[in-house]
């Protein structure tokens, strides 16, 4: 009875955790998310032929800003974009590592 009484307690408050009030910031950040975005696929562009420590170190970067954008889409969009976003964001971020550990010896 307690379990069940717990459960019911979480669900109803679920809809008020989700709803939580966003930065005034989040606006703007928003916006430097989509200019920052269309920065990074310009400088990844770039590199393409570059020698190695140039990519790895352009490489590295990007994963900074992918951490950014990330927290920037979990604190600033509502559902569903938020979850799609994300995803997409910790997708970037696993198949980045990935490039730097088999192109960059991993550092």
């Amino acid at each position: 009875m307690r379990l069940a009484l717990t459960a019911a307690a979480f669900l109803l408050a679920a809809p008020a955790l989700a709803q939580q009030p966003r930065p005034a910031t989040c606006p703007r950040d928003l916006l430097q998310n989509e200019a920052g975005f269309r920065q990074q696929q310009a400088r990844l562009a770039a590199v393409s032929s570059a020698d190695q420590a140039t990519q790895c170190r352009t490489f590295r970067e990007h994963i900074a800003y992918l951490q950014k954008a990330r927290s920037v889409f979990a604190t600033c969009q509502g559902e569903p974009e938020r979850a799609r976003n994300v995803a997409e964001m910790d997708s970037e971020l696993v198949n980045y590592r990935a490039l730097i550990a088999s192109r960059c010896g991993g550092r």
